[in-house]
């Protein structure tokens, strides 16, 4: 469920979501490298590789970020 009533709301992919999209923009390039914004995301806040796979996921289903195989690519 993307929103529920969970006592740990900084595990919702709304703000995961907010999170990476802070993370991109703060790369100059257009293009990031997948583990490189992963890292920096465990920076702000720890999450595992598989919540951030869905957060991308939800990302890519907005329209905000594109796959080119390892990297990233902002669409915003």
């Amino acid at each position: 469920m993307i929103i529920s009533k969970d006592t740990n709301p900084e595990r919702e992919l709304y703000y995961l979501g907010a999170l990476v999209i802070d993370v991109l923009g703060s790369f100059s390039a257009n293009e990031v490298d997948l583990l490189d914004a992963f890292q920096k995301l465990n920076e702000k806040e720890k999450v595992s590789m598989n919540l951030f796979a869905l957060t991308l996921d939800w990302l890519f289903v907005l329209g905000l970020v594109k796959s080119n195989q390892s990297n990233l690519e902002k669409c915003f």
